[in-house]
């Protein structure tokens, strides 16, 4: 178990941890969360033990192993295989000094140690993870210096993974995986058999990998068992709870002191105001929640152009060899919303280049609207941009006759305040250098825009800004992302990139998922439906009769959700000395959501069953 006991700590003075407290129980998966800044990767460092806490303690089992992934594999010329396997310290010695040893008793020590860690099975197991994690079985034999520091990181998580410590710490781990990777890390996590801490932005890992959620806010820790969605759903209502009863709260202070304000030069009143001016000192302050700030994107709308946009007739492209995608006969409107499928290394990137007009076709045509313009956003721009420079000066580039009032309000429009616009790109967060290169490949108004991975360093309100934005915009999208959840609420359509070809995927992101996860590269033919038979009205009956049920039943189990999430609203729950009656709560909360999803299931099935037997 990991305990954080009454911890408190603080950076440059400003306290980050004020009397926090947890405990973790072994073999639980946690997902952390909390806004950028609040000292999420902090407290990493300090379960760690590379920083020292001003108060309180944490503390593991004894021989517990801590892991985490180093900030870069260095570049070597061990083979990546190698290098996994080398994780493992205490495989990676024992076969050393399994070279060495003499001693006859020593030698039989070792082989027994080694076989209880399963070390004979090593490689094999490092190879499945790298393979998962997109890696060959030719790249795997092939030395880290080949590798781009991107590469790298993966190569240093899946060394992580492979020597499975007793506690796992993630720090955001799918920022360098894409939807392949992604997809496999969530898979193997849910398998992972110790504990595992991770900070993450990814909603839909927060949903399958993790079974609570650990909440840092107000310089304090509290654990939420459930998935992430339970968590937003459960702390949104406490927070509207907690906001009525401070709204009650001020006016009945705002009573208590009117009466104080009139009455107190009044001699027969005074004893009567005095007992309420106590009454004020005594009332605990209930603080409204304060809202996440809200962060927004502002894309600007482009006129609308004539379809299509850009149209592509049996076009091939490549890098001066042999092309990476042929043939490609393609179309783009104004109105797609477009997602780009397929495993690492099949061309999404390549494809993205080609629209986006920075490769050109070695073959075929390649026809584009006359006025058409497109805004472009990769991983690497982030990395492009001017770090001695603030924003401020980087639209002034692009709009030198623009004023600095329109200029800050279009940098306001990507959530970067007065602050940020003055402040070098060098000591930007990377969630706001994001937000700067989304604005710089937007400032033009593009009919097309082409997003490859651009929620890496932003955080999940960031996410849910970005979405609405999508949306909302009137030009043209195409998406490659590892975030699941903002592909399934903004592609309408998906292309799948696979053996140099684009084609249509006619199934959904789920089927998709689940092609990935039993490791196919194609998806399953559908099969013949069989001949409908027409339903009696006898049966309609019953299945509306089902429906109704499941109605009722959802009803009564919202009826008890609303008890509880009042009851954990309740200031007093939280005063010292409850005990464990805040877990317990949290508990019946989590069990009823539980129920609630289930429910919620049941009827959206049974529902399907009406409409298709009146079909």
């Amino acid at each position: 178990m990991l305990t954080i006991a009454d911890i408190s700590y603080s950076v440059e003075g400003r306290p980050l941890f004020e009397g926090a407290s947890a405990r973790i129980p072994a073999g639980h998966k946690v997902g952390l969360v909390g806004r950028n800044g609040a000292g999420k990767t902090t407290l990493f460092r300090l379960i760690r033990g590379e920083l020292a806490l001003e108060g309180g303690e944490i503390s593991l089992p004894s021989r517990a192993k801590i892991g985490g992934v180093a900030q870069e594999v260095p570049s070597s010329s061990t083979s990546l295989l190698d290098t996994v396997l080398a994780a493992d310290t205490e495989r990676a010695a024992l076969m050393a000094e399994a070279e060495t040893a003499t001693d006859p008793h020593r030698i039989a020590e070792i082989q027994h140690r080694l076989a209880d860690i399963d070390a004979w099975s090593a490689e094999g197991r490092a190879s499945a993870i790298l393979k998962g994690l997109g890696f060959t079985a030719e790249e795997q034999l092939r030395p880290c210096s080949d590798f781009s520091g991107g590469w790298r990181m993966r190569v240093a998580l899946a060394g992580v993974l492979f020597a499975q410590p007793d506690l796992l710490l993630l720090d955001e781990p799918t920022n360098y995986l894409d939807l392949e990777g992604a997809l496999w890390l969530e898979n193997y996590l849910q398998k992972y058999p110790h504990t595992v801490l991770i900070i993450s932005h990814d909603r839909e890992l927060l949903n399958r990998s993790v079974g609570a959620i650990l909440h840092l806010d107000n310089r304090k820790l509290t654990l939420w068992p459930g998935t992430y969605d339970q968590f937003a759903r459960a702390r949104a209502e406490q927070r509207a709870l907690q906001a009525a009863e401070a709204k009650k709260q001020e006016a009945r202070r705002a009573h208590l002191q009117s009466f104080v304000d009139r009455f107190k030069a009044k001699a027969t009143k005074a004893r009567q105001a005095q007992s309420r001016v106590k009454m004020l000192e005594k009332m605990t302050p209930i603080t409204a929640p304060e809202e996440a700030a809200k962060h927004v994107f502002t894309f600007p709308a482009p006129e609308e152009l004539s379809p299509p946009i850009i149209n592509l007739e049996g076009a091939s492209v490549g890098y001066g060899g042999p092309p990476v995608l042929r043939k490609l006969s393609l179309r783009i409107d104004q109105d797609d919303r477009i997602a780009l499928l397929g495993r690492n290394g099949e061309g999404k990137s390549t494809l993205s280049k080609l629209l986006a007009g920075k490769l050109d076709a070695c073959e075929g045509h390649i026809t584009r609207s006359s006025k058409l313009r497109i805004g472009y956003f990769a991983q690497h721009q982030v990395d492009e941009l001017h770090i001695d420079e603030t924003p401020l000066q980087h639209i002034m580039r692009l709009r030198p006759n623009e004023g600095q009032p329109k200029l800050r309000a279009r940098l306001a429009g990507f959530g970067l305040g007065a602050d940020q616009a003055e402040t070098v790109v060098g000591r930007l967060s990377g969630g706001q250098k994001a937000r700067l290169s989304l604005l710089l490949a937007t400032i033009d108004a593009p009919h097309l825009l082409i997003l490859d991975e651009p929620t890496n360093h932003l955080d999940i309100e960031s996410r849910e800004a970005l979405v609405e934005a999508l949306t909302g915009y009137s030009g043209a999208v195409v998406l490659v992302s590892h975030d699941m959840h903002l592909l399934s609420l903004v592609a309408d359509r998906l292309w799948l990139v696979s053996n140099g070809a684009v084609r249509p995927y006619e199934e959904d992101l789920q089927a998709y998922r689940k092609m990935l996860l039993s490791n196919d590269d194609q998806p399953k033919a559908a099969k013949p439906k069989p001949e409908k038979r027409k339903a009696t009205r006898d049966e309609i009956a019953a299945l509306r009769s089902e429906v109704r049920k499941c109605e009722e039943r959802i009803a009564k189990i919202e009826e008890m959700r609303g008890k509880l999430a009042k009851k954990l609203a309740d200031p007093e729950l939280y005063e010292p000395g409850r005990g464990g009656e805040v877990e317990t709560w949290q508990k019946k909360y989590a069990e009823v959501m539980d129920g609630l999803d289930r429910a919620e299931a049941l009827w959206l099935k049974a529902q399907e069953k009406l409409e298709a037997a009146q079909a």
